[in-house]
């Protein structure tokens, strides 16, 4: 497969992940807003610390009301990871590779991408809007795995995705639970169970978290769901766990051999993630893990990059490998 090809697939479904993940992330704190004082900024600012884009954000919103925060998530131009500037990314990746990708996915993201020019489009209630963006993304999931081949384009395609979600799934944990719990001491104090359950649905894991925890909700319980569940598929070592097998099947069907570097990345990562508990992360410090398994994205991030998408001819950095999360 073309290095070109594959960079393309890769970011389409990093920028549908992103438009759906920050989508569901302004839902969820509208619906939180309504339990807060007017124009309070609670349930707000975290979503742009969680998006990594807190300065930016600054520089062109000194103010930072509520109203901001939603405009530069979903709409604002100069933002390169809002809503409509990645669903407008993720369609010229799309347009670049056509012959590639199916008639339907074609058509699905094209589809997102002009319903959102439409000025009709943005003055349905916020609420509307957010679900429909959230609901396009997602069924372009769907068509995608519907029909897309099992080759190596909808492998890239699932790589970007799965690293994507890992990537906002750590981010907004780290952000909201240090929000909410400052010191490590205080775990397991009497919280409010209505920011942790906008967090579960931030993630889309409230009511699979409610099947599978038999008890009230709790900061350990939330944390240890979205981190270290085998079988949510948005939890972060299910994400590993499907990271590591797509690249050991990438691998495979390129140079078959011993475990390059970032293979062994992979693997190690895993491992880390797959055994360890809950208990071990919040004693030696949550946030410094986090940190490091957000370190440890990037470097794969880098990795990958390097081994498929730069040609040794063409070392010039693209657009899309400009916004990588840093």
């Amino acid at each position: 497969m073309l290095s070109r090809v594959a960079d393309a697939l890769y970011w389409i479904n990093r920028y549908v992940e992103r438009a759906e993940n920050i989508s569901r992330f302004v839902e969820v704190s509208e619906a939180m807003a309504l339990d807060c004082p007017p124009g309070s900024a609670e349930p707000w600012l975290p979503l742009i610390d969680a998006s990594g884009d807190r300065e930016l954000f600054d520089r062109l919103y000194p103010s930072a009301s509520p109203t901001d925060v939603v405009k530069f998530l979903v709409r604002e131009q100069k933002n390169p990871s809002s809503v409509l500037n990645c669903i407008a990314s993720a369609r010229e990746n799309s347009r670049q590779i056509r012959e590639v990708i199916t008639t339907e996915m074609w058509e699905q993201i094209n589809s997102i991408y002009w319903a959102m020019q439409e000025q009709e489009f943005w003055q349905q209630p916020p609420s509307e809007q957010l679900r429909e963006i959230r609901r396009a993304c997602q069924l372009f999931y769907g068509i995608t795995d519907a029909t897309l081949s099992r080759d190596l384009s909808w492998h890239f395609s699932r790589l970007g995705r799965l690293l994507e979600r890992t990537d906002k799934t750590t981010r907004i944990l780290d952000v909201k639970y240090f929000l909410l719990l400052p010191s490590t001491e205080v775990v397991g104090g009497v919280l409010d169970e209505l920011q942790w359950i906008a967090l579960l649905r931030t993630a889309g894991a409230y009511q699979m978290f409610r099947q599978s925890q038999q008890r009230a909700i709790a900061p350990e319980a939330v944390a240890s769901f979205l981190l270290l569940d085998p079988v949510f598929p948005r939890s972060v070592r299910y994400c590993l766990e499907r990271i590591s097998e797509t690249l050991r099947i990438i691998r495979s069907s390129s140079v078959p051999g011993p475990p390059d570097d970032l293979e062994c990345l992979s693997g190690l990562v895993l491992a880390r993630w797959s055994f360890t508990r809950i208990d071990e992360l919040i004693a030696t410090g949550l946030h410094e893990a986090i940190d490091r398994l957000q370190q440890d994205l990037n470097e794969l991030h880098r990795l990958i990059e390097q081994r498929y998408f730069i040609s040794p001819t063409n070392p010039a950095t693209s657009p899309e490998q400009a916004c990588a999360p840093a």
